[in-house]
């Protein structure tokens, strides 16, 4: 409070010294009453962080229960009959009670009368029942189910997004259970585990033994590991995810600031666009090579259009029929509200299955 008051008198000494001085003075107000408003705000919201609720999910894979972070709405904020549900999926290395990305989206979604849940999914990616595998696709399905069946969701607006490890597994169940989403947005993932592994064992990060726990041992060792690395990773599934509403983020700087290279995504983008029908919007290896080593994007194909309110520039931009590339400023990082208002504009969607909706 003292340095408020040394500074405030400065200013208005300064006021006084030149005819620019309401000016100054309504600038400084203006940052003080912003500064102020955003302080209560943030007092006002933290009841939504508080609103998280711990839950148990039977698991139908091996029985076991499963935990997770559940926000509901106010009863008063949503009609229950056509509650939309975001499933939020923890990093690589966090779990369910991972902070930080739970509670935004859980204040995006209190604004929206949305629910949210934050599945386990077997934990960090450090063991085998973790990192894609039978057991934590399963738990994510069984969680959507869950929230079906218990809380009323409604089956045609069931969303999914996740940064990095969730960016991988979003992009993983997209391609195994197209028929349950409404809309995929998955951040800086990995599209092939065993391509990744070899980039992080050449970079000396750690992911590569811990993918080596996952599987059983180094791609190339045997063809049961190699079966490993493949059903966990998403390139082996989505060639069925081409009617997904899928969004794939990515900065520029990963793979350099960060650990997941940015060809991963644009990879995944292209498999998608070729299976789609589109082949001319195919990102050439040319660029993609460009991309990578140059950390940046060729003036001839830098984003030109409107860019949609978000905390990162847009740098590339490009569609093939419901999927959807985007390279931005930044690194191995995620965007919860732009995520959300992307997956909201994607409004219902009509699955063809969703168990637990009967």
């Amino acid at each position: 409070m003292k340095e408020f008051k040394r500074v405030h008198r400065k200013e208005q000494l300064a006021l006084a010294a030149n005819g620019e001085g309401m000016i100054r003075l309504s600038s400084l107000v203006s940052r003080h009453f912003v500064l102020a408003m955003l302080v209560i705000l943030s007092l006002c919201r933290t009841g939504v962080s508080q609103d998280l609720v711990e839950v148990s999910i039977p698991s139908t894979a091996d029985q076991t229960t499963q935990p997770a972070l559940m926000f509901l709405p106010k009863e008063s904020d949503s009609d229950r009959k056509s509650l939309p549900l975001l499933v939020l999926l923890h990093t690589w290395s966090g779990n369910y009670r991972q902070k930080g990305h739970i509670e935004v989206a859980a204040e995006e979604c209190a604004d929206r009368g949305w629910a949210v849940i934050h599945p386990n999914f077997r934990g960090a990616n450090t063991g085998p029942e973790a990192c894609g595998s039978e057991l934590a696709v399963q738990d994510v399905i069984d969680a959507v189910d869950w929230m079906i069946k218990e809380h009323g969701v409604a089956p045609d607006r069931v969303y999914l997004t996740g940064v990095s490890g969730g960016g991988h597994l979003s992009m993983l169940m997209a391609g195994r259970h197209p028929d349950y989403w409404a809309g995929v947005s998955a951040w800086v993932g990995i599209w092939d585990l065993a391509n990744w592994h070899d980039e992080t064992q050449a970079a000396g990060l750690k992911y590569a033994k811990q993918m080596e726990a996952v599987t059983g041992g180094s791609p190339g060792e045997s063809e049961t590991i190699d079966s490993e690395y493949r059903n966990r990773s998403p390139k082996s599934w989505l060639d069925s995810a081409v009617d997904v509403p899928l969004d794939i983020q990515v900065g520029i700087h990963d793979g350099h600031t960060g650990s997941v290279p940015i060809s991963h995504s644009i990879n995944a983008f292209n498999q998608v666009a070729s299976q789609s029908g589109f082949a001319e919007k195919v990102v050439a290896e040319s660029l993609i090579s460009h991309m990578v080593q140059e950390q940046s994007v060729p003036t001839a194909e830098r984003f030109r259009g409107m860019q949609e309110p978000r905390s990162h520039s847009v740098l590339f931009r490009r569609t093939a029929g419901p999927t959807r590339l985007t390279v931005f400023e930044g690194g191995h990082e995620g965007d919860v509200p732009t995520a959300i208002r992307w997956l909201e504009s994607q409004g219902p969607r009509s699955p063809t299955r969703v168990s637990g909706s009967e």
